[in-house]
């Protein structure tokens, strides 16, 4: 019997607020097939290598919450919820998992414990279920173990998850988003490609009548700014009275 399900999930269908399975139900539908990006997280040299001007050396980058292994497995996961495709890059080059690591450290510390269990417990869930981890299993087998996840399939005796498998894929889901899509100052919507992605035009203060006209005829041209690069949006504001701000504040 052929295996006929879908390989990837359908950026299309996950912006809409599908999950897993209804993305991969959509591109079985479509025949979407998005391929997911293959961009390393960082790049070695060795000591001495000529860089010729082609090519692109990428600063490793220094997680503070998650361990290498975390933030890798995570990765993975955002590959599939956003992957990059025909319509630009995705979550992992919009370094929605470095939002998500600094994020941990501020914001989103009260879910620091529910990602190093969730993660945890998700690959040993693929060892047990699939023979091997998350990275290492097939395209298919992949997708069908985040839609066991997403649907609460994997959660149950011996599944390691600490409550409802659900609740972790809506909890990381959630923060991709997040990572992908908000203000570039928290660390992810790197070079603004999910602004670019929604063609949202970026933040501006003042909209005079024919920016807004630009703007309800489409026309309007991204700025690529950060709020926090206007001195009408002080970073000062978010400063709590006990520390000093931080990333995900």
């Amino acid at each position: 019997m052929t295996d006929e399900r879908p390989r990837t999930i359908s950026r299309r269908a996950l912006l809409r607020g599908a999950g897993a399975a209804g993305a991969a139900a959509a591109a079985s539908a479509v025949g979407v097939s998005a391929q997911p990006s293959t961009t390393p997280a960082s790049t070695t040299v060795p000591a001495g290598a000529v860089i010729q001007p082609t090519e692109t050396v990428t600063t490793p980058v220094v997680y503070e919450q998650l361990s290498a292994d975390e933030a890798e497995l995570l990765g993975a996961i955002a590959d599939h919820l956003i992957p990059e495709d025909e319509h630009g890059p995705g979550a992992v080059a919009a370094g929605a998992v470095v939002y998500i690591d600094r994020a941990l450290g501020g914001a989103l510390s009260a879910s620091r414990d529910a990602y190093r269990g969730g993660l945890a417990a998700f690959e040993r869930y693929c060892r047990s279920s699939r023979g091997a981890p998350f990275r290492e299993l097939s395209q298919v087998d992949q997708i069908s173990a985040l839609i066991d996840v997403e649907t609460g399939a994997a959660t149950g005796a011996g599944s390691g998850f600490a409550g409802s498998s659900g609740a972790f894929f809506g909890m990381v889901r959630g923060h991709v988003l997040q990572g992908t899509f908000g203000d570039p100052y928290y660390g992810g919507n790197r070079n603004f490609i999910g602004w670019d992605l929604i063609k949202y035009p970026g933040v501006r203060t003042a909209v005079s009548p024919a920016l807004q006209t630009a703007l309800e005829s489409g026309e309007l041209e991204p700025n690529h700014r950060s709020a926090y690069d206007s001195d009408n949006f002080e970073k000062a504001i978010v400063r709590s009275v006990t520390r000093e701000m931080r990333h995900g504040d």
